[in-house]
């Protein structure tokens, strides 16, 4: 008679995986955040790759003060294992980027780890920008569309959806030529998540804040990276010793914002200041006292206020 599996990882009681590799997700996601009633934004489905099911929702303000909008791609976080467009909080600040900037938001979900590891997440957001360029192509694009300034694109990810950015980034490079007609101006990345083998200064002096812990981050990476791999895998950690180097690598403007009292704020800023110092094109702002998840958990407080402007005001340097 064999040994009852037991449990290996386990996150939040949500996610568990257990010694014979088997994997339970709880159907019920314990969120009791309010979906936000605003009726200056509607939103509408799309499945984007029928290979994997994968839907995307498109969010488009009901008033419109151009005749053109830009977009805005959004990739939620959730450390590649968790997350959905039909997650309360992702919904709000879609709804809340949509009224503030003008602007048409794409909100693509992306398989999840321990079931898909990286790179699936990243496979499935290039086909996400490809969808769109494939909208843009057709002579009759979609009406949820018309309007759209294809070359006025953005990409904005958070947390697991920050570190996509970065790739994407990478992926298509200056110009964006490959997605054409499609035209990507610059790369928002909020509160990133990027790990490494050796420990910053603010893991180890911050290796918990609310429900997010160092333990927790690590968890996540054991299950989403691919099979034997580190925290040095390039996927994780973009200056990582396998690490391509990013030197020749042209790339469009990026923006890195985080928290001040986040535990991987030491990674995002050594990743703003490595960047910068190979000449590339990237602001980083810090916001004081804040912790990871500060944006999307509170989409009308001053703090996420504040971060919108500040990504309005990156749309239009750009």
């Amino acid at each position: 008679m064999g040994l009852i599996p037991h449990v290996v990882e386990d996150c939040f009681g949500l996610l568990k995986l257990y010694s014979d590799g088997s994997i339970s997700r709880s159907p019920i996601i314990h969120d009791d955040t309010p979906f936000l009633d605003d009726t200056t934004v509607r939103y509408k489905e799309f499945l984007f790759n029928e290979k994997h099911d994968l839907s995307l929702r498109l969010y488009k303000p009901t008033s419109l003060t151009s005749t053109k909008l830009p977009l805005l791609f959004y990739f939620h976080g959730g450390g590649f294992c968790f997350g959905s467009r039909t997650f309360a909080n992702n919904h709000n600040i879609c709804v809340r980027l949509a009224n503030v900037l003008q602007a048409v938001i794409v909100e693509p979900d992306y398989r999840l780890a321990p079931e898909h590891r990286l790179p699936a997440a990243l496979d499935d957001a290039c086909c996400a920008l490809n969808w769109l360029q494939t909208q843009a192509m057709h002579e009759n694009v979609d009406t949820w569309l018309a309007g759209v300034d294809f070359d006025r694109v953005f990409v904005l990810g958070y947390s697991s959806g920050g570190n996509l950015a970065h790739h994407l980034a990478v992926r298509f490079g200056d110009g964006s030529n490959e997605l054409a007609p499609v035209r990507v101006r610059g790369y928002v990345l909020l509160s990133p998540f990027f790990g490494g083998c050796i420990r910053t200064r603010s893991e180890e002096e911050r290796p918990s804040e609310g429900i997010w812990s160092l333990e927790m981050y690590d968890r996540f990476w054991r299950l989403s990276v691919p099979t034997g791999a580190t925290q040095d895998h390039p996927l994780v950690n973009p200056f990582g010793p396998s690490s391509p180097s990013l030197k020749n690598v042209a790339v469009d403007p990026l923006l890195v914002v985080v928290g001040g009292d986040e535990i991987l704020k030491d990674r995002a800023e050594n990743y703003a200041r490595k960047l910068k110092e190979l000449e590339k094109k990237i602001a980083y702002v810090e916001l004081a006292g804040q912790q990871h998840g500060y944006f999307i958990d509170h989409p009308l407080s001053a703090a996420a206020e504040k971060v919108i402007q500040i990504i309005k005001r990156f749309m239009a340097d750009n």
